[in-house]
C-alpha cells in the first residue's frame, strides 16, 4: 500500500491534527464484496469452451425474453441479422466474378465491360447488407427498452404482491437484492448480447462457407489467420476483467467515501468532527491505488496486443505463403486467391466480434440468471387466492392462541396469544422492546398471517378472505411511517380518493391542517427536497401528516404502533385527545410506550416475551401490582420532584 500523500493538505487544522495517525486509517482489504458481485469470481477460472458450451441456454432465455416483449422485433433482428451474413457471402462470391473479369487478358475497358455485371452485383449484395444490417440496429434497439420494462414489471409486480415476511427472510432478501441491483439491468443487455453473439456466428459461418464454395482446403486458413487475433482479444478482455475484479473492494470503499464527503446527512459532521483531511487522504490512497492497478493493466493489455498482432502477422504471411503455393500449383486461380483473403479479413472481424459477445453474455448471463431464480422464488412464494370476501366490519375481533416465529430466528416473537377487541374500544398493547407488540400488531393488520392460531372478525377467520380487501378496512398509523415523495394531499390520501372535505377533515382532526397552512402550495406541496419547488418537513410534521393518513381512511379498526414517537410533550398530549374523540364508536388499538397515554384505554394487554402476561384496566393492572405497574411507576417517577 502507497504512504497517505499530504500534497494538497499541508497547512490545513484537519492534517495537522491527523498527519501522525495515518496507520489508523483502514486498509483496503477490510472492505467486503457487495452481494451483486457474488459471481465475479466465477469468469476468471473459466476456459473460452467451457464458456462456449453453456451459451446455448442463455441464448435460449434471452431469446424467449425478447419474444415476451415484442415477438415482431425479435423475429427481424434475428431474420435481419442472418440475411445479413447471407449477402455477405453472397458479395464475396460475388467478387471472385469481378476478379476473374479483371485478370482476364485482353484491353482494359474489355476487361473492365465484363466485370461490369459482377460489380454490380457485388454493389446491390453490399447495399442489401447494408440495409439489413441497419434494419436489424433498429429492431435490437427497439427491443431494449420493451425487454428492460417487463423485466421491471415483472419484478415490482412480485415483491409488491409477496407475503410480507418474505422481507425478513434474509435469504430471500439477498435474492431480491442480487435480482435488483444486477440481474434486472442485465435483462436487456442479455438479449442485445446475445443477438451479437448471433450475429457474429454468422459472420463466420458466412465466411466459411465462401472458403469452402472456393476450395476446400482454404478453409484450415482462416483459422490459421484468425487464432492469433482471437487470443489476443481473449487474453485482453481475461486481463480487464480479471483486474475489475480486484478493484471491487478498492471502488466500494471509494464510493463509500465519496458519499461520504457529498452527502447532505453526512456534512453536518465531517465538519463537526473536522474529518475533511482524514476522509480526503484516505481517498487519495484508495485513487492512488487504483490508479497503479489501471496503469498495470494498460501495460499488460498493450504486451498482450503486439504479441497478438505479430503472431497475426505470422498467421497473415503463412496464409500468403499458402495462397502462393496454391496459385503455383495451379490448384486456385487469382481471383479465387483474391476473393479468400477478403473472406478471412471478413472472418476475423466476426470471430473477434464473437469473442467479445460470448465473454459479456456469459458473465451477464450468470447475473440474469440470478433475475429468474429470484423471479421463480418470489413466483412460489406469492399468496394463493382467496375468494371468501372480506368482511366489511365486526362486533369483535379474536385472537385465538396465536403463534409466530420470524424466518431464521430461534425463537417465536408470539406464544400462544389470546386477546379480544370489541367494537368501539380502545385497547392498548403494552410492554418492553422485543414484547411482541408489533409483531402482533401487524398480524391484525393482515399483515403476517400466524404460523398456528386464528384471527377472528366475529365468525370469519381471517386465513379464508382475501387479504387486500381485507386491509381496505383496516388504517394503521405506523411508528416508520415512510416519508413519501408525493405532494401532501397524496401522503394523506394515498390512492384513496373520497372527496376534498375527507382529506381537510382527516387533518383537521391529525393537527396536520397546521403545517400545510404553513407549506407555499398547501396540499398540492411536493414533500421531497430532491425535486423542484419541494418541501422537507421536521419529524414530528411528518408525524401529524402519517397520523393524518390513518384517519382518512376511516376503516373499522384504527391500529396505532407509537404514533406519538417523534412528538414534544404538548403536541403528544393534543394527538391522544384527538384520537380518543375520533375513537368515538370506533376501534382502536393503540401500541405505546407511554404508558400515561393508555390509562383510559377500555382494556390493557401487557406482552413479554412473546406471552400475555397481565391485561385489565389500568387501575386493575395497578392493583396486580405485575410488570405493568412495575413500568408505570418507572416511569411516573421520573416526572416526579424531590
Amino acid at each position: 500500500m502507497a504512504a497517505i500523500s499530504e500534497e494538497g493538505f499541508e497547512g490545513t487544522e484537519e492534517s495537522r491534527s491527523l498527519g501522525d495517525h495515518a496507520d489508523d486509517i483502514p486498509t483496503l482489504a477490510e472492505v467486503e464484496s457487495p452481494g451483486w458481485a457474488r459471481h465475479t469470481g466465477t469468469m476468471a477460472g473459466l476456459g473460452f469452451l467451457t464458456v462456449a458450451r453453456r451459451l446455448p441456454r442463455l441464448i435460449r432465455q434471452a431469446l424467449a425474453m425478447a419474444w415476451q416483449a415484442s415477438p415482431r422485433d425479435t423475429v427481424a433482428t434475428v431474420a435481419l441479422s442472418v440475411l445479413g451474413g447471407f449477402f455477405t457471402a453472397f458479395g464475396l462470391l460475388a467478387t471472385t466474378g469481378v476478379l476473374t473479369a479483371l485478370f482476364e487478358s485482353g484491353p482494359t475497358p474489355d476487361r473492365i465491360r465484363a466485370a461490369l455485371p459482377s460489380l454490380l452485383l457485388v454493389g446491390a449484395a453490399a447495399a442489401i447488407r447494408t440495409a439489413l444490417q441497419a434494419g436489424a440496429g433498429w429492431a435490437q434497439s427497439r427491443l431494449g427498452p420493451q425487454v428492460l420494462r417487463i423485466s421491471e414489471e415483472r419484478l415490482f409486480g412480485l415483491t409488491s404482491q409477496v407475503d410480507l415476511i418474505c422481507f425478513d427472510d434474509p435469504q430471500f432478501h439477498d435474492a431480491l437484492q442480487r435480482a435488483r441491483q444486477r440481474g434486472m439491468q442485465m435483462a436487456d443487455m442479455v438479449v442485445q448480447t446475445a443477438v451479437d453473439t448471433l450475429t457474429g456466428l454468422v459472420g463466420i459461418v458466412a465466411a466459411a462457407g465462401v472458403l469452402g464454395v472456393l476450395h476446400p482446403v482454404l478453409l484450415p486458413l482462416l483459422l490459421l489467420a484468425v487464432v492469433p487475433d482471437a487470443w489476443a482479444a481473449i487474453r485482453s478482455a481475461r486481463m480487464r476483467y480479471t483486474t475489475d475484479l480486484l478493484l471491487i473492494p478498492q471502488r466500494r470503499r471509494k464510493w463509500i467515501i465519496e458519499e461520504l464527503l457529498a452527502d447532505k446527512d453526512t456534512a453536518a459532521e465531517v465538519r463537526t468532527f473536522t474529518m475533511r483531511g482524514f476522509l480526503l487522504r484516505l481517498f487519495d490512497r484508495v485513487a492512488r491505488s487504483e490508479q497503479r492497478m489501471m496503469l498495470d493493466l494498460a501495460r499488460r493489455q498493450t504486451l498482450a496486443r503486439i504479441v497478438g498482432e505479430a503472431l497475426g502477422g505470422i498467421g497473415q504471411g503463412a496464409v500468403y505463403v499458402a495462397l502462393g503455393l496454391l496459385l503455383a500449383a495451379g490448384a486456385v486461380p487469382l481471383a479465387v486467391a483474391g476473393t479468400a483473403v477478403l473472406a478471412i479479413r471478413s472472418g476475423q472481424m466476426s470471430l473477434a466480434n464473437l469473442m467479445y459477445a460470448t465473454n459479456r453474455l456469459y458473465e451477464q448471463g450468470l447475473y440474469f440468471t440470478d433475475y429468474l431464480d429470484f423471479a421463480t422464488q418470489a413466483e412460489a412464494r406469492t399468496p394463493a387466492r382467496r375468494i371468501r370476501e372480506a368482511p366489511g366490519g365486526f362486533d369483535r375481533v379474536t385472537v385465538e392462541d396465536v403463534t409466530f416465529s420470524y424466518p431464521a430466528s430461534a425463537t417465536p416473537a408470539l406464544r400462544g396469544v389470546s386477546i379480544h377487541i370489541d367494537r368501539g374500544e380502545v385497547v392498548a398493547l403494552v410492554g418492553e422492546n422485543g414484547s411482541g407488540k408489533t409483531t402482533l400488531a401487524k398480524i391484525l393488520a393482515a399483515l403476517y398471517d400466524p404460523d398456528t392460531g386464528r384471527v377472528l372478525w366475529d365468525g370469519t377467520d381471517l386465513a379464508e378472505v382475501d387479504p387486500h380487501r381485507l386491509r381496505s378496512r383496516i388504517a394503521v398509523i405506523a411508528q416508520d411511517h415512510t416519508r413519501w415523495p408525493l405532494t401532501a394531499r397524496h401522503n394523506i390520501t394515498m390512492g384513496m380518493e373520497k372527496g376534498e372535505d375527507a382529506v381537510v377533515q382527516a387533518a383537521e382532526v391529525a393537527g396536520a391542517d397546521q403545517v400545510i397552512a404553513e407549506l407555499p402550495h398547501g396540499y398540492r406541496t411536493l414533500l421531497d427536497r430532491r425535486f423542484k419547488d419541494g418541501q422537507e418537513l421536521s419529524g414530528g410534521q411528518w408525524q401529524r401528516i402519517a397520523v393524518a393518513r390513518g384517519f382518512y381512511r376511516d376503516a373499522p379498526l384504527l391500529i396505532c404502533d407509537e404514533p406519538t414517537a417523534a412528538l414534544d410533550a404538548r403536541a403528544e398530549h393534543a394527538l391522544f385527545e384527538r384520537i380518543r374523540r375520533h375513537a368515538d364508536g370506533r376501534t382502536v388499538l393503540l401500541i405505546t410506550h407511554r404508558l400515561a397515554s393508555v390509562r383510559y384505554a377500555d382494556r390493557i394487554y401487557v406482552l413479554d416475551h412473546g406471552r400475555v402476561l397481565e391485561h385489565g384496566t389500568h387501575d386493575q393492572l395497578m392493583a396486580l401490582d405485575g410488570l405493568y405497574a412495575e413500568l408505570y411507576s418507572l416511569q411516573a417517577r421520573a416526572y416526579r420532584t424531590v
